[in-house]
């Protein structure tokens, strides 16, 4: 376990810093839409102004390598699907830690969706990633979301996070069950560090703000933010003001 526990301390190195991390890896499941053209020279500019982790799809991984700082840590994703397909919900493995480890990765990010008649297979291979990840120190994020109208009440949405902690993931992304409080129960439910996923892209740049500022006064460890970012150019100066919003003075 000790390895784990020092990845984990990298991420997660002080309370008061939250963990800015910026998933890459629509491309598989939705294409190469707006904001996500060309990864090498948008994950530059998301280096150069302040994200500390990036989560791509391991064939990605070329694209991004070059441009990675010392500062900056690799998530590799390995759960896929595409839009063109009937089962678009139903995520598979598509690779194994002991892959993204050789690739230089920090983490390993699965997905599972709850709600949907493919999920006993979803928390199965959830439970296969992290016993991959136990045996190589690797940590493990499970991107957590319930496929249902509205994206899930909050209970449901507290239900899912515990599960995928429950199911052996080290950290867990999930949607903004739609208020302080509500979030602030879910971290006190979940055991694991909690992040908060962006979802589609809200137009109002304020409202994205808010939710940022109000999960991490209720307990959240930082944001995993992908489409609410990237298809907001310019990115640079974005980024910039969430890293200080996380990252806090100093």
């Amino acid at each position: 376990m000790h390895g784990k526990q020092i990845r984990l301390k990298r991420l997660f190195p002080d309370p008061v810093r939250k963990l800015f991390s910026v998933p890459l890896d629509h491309s598989v499941s939705m294409g190469p839409i707006d904001g996500l053209e060309r990864l090498g020279p948008l994950a530059e500019e998301l280096v150069a102004n302040g994200v500390d982790l990036l989560i791509v799809t391991k064939g990605s991984v070329r694209e991004v390598a070059p441009i990675l700082s010392p500062a900056t840590y690799l998530g590799v994703h390995v759960s896929a699907s595409t839009s063109l397909g009937t089962t678009s919900d139903r995520k598979v493995l598509v690779g194994t830690a002991e892959e993204a480890v050789g690739l230089g990765a920090d983490l390993l990010s699965v997905q599972v969706n709850f709600g949907v008649p493919e999920e006993p297979e979803m928390l199965r291979d959830l439970g296969l990633a992290a016993d991959q990840c136990r045996r190589l120190g690797l940590p493990l994020l499970c991107m957590a979301y319930v496929k249902k109208a509205g994206g899930g009440t909050p209970d449901e949405l507290r239900h899912a996070a515990r599960a995928a902690a429950d199911t052996g993931a080290d950290i867990v992304k999930t949607s903004y069950p739609g208020s302080a409080e509500e979030f602030a129960r879910m971290c006190r439910t979940t055991p694991v560090p909690v992040l908060i996923g962006g979802g589609v892209r809200l137009d109002n740049e304020a409202a994205f703000f808010a939710i940022v500022r109000e999960s991490m006064a209720a307990g959240g460890a930082g944001i995993c933010i992908g489409r609410n970012l990237f298809q907001r150019p310019p990115v640079g100066p974005l980024a910039g003001r969430i890293a200080g919003l996380l990252h806090g003075p100093g």
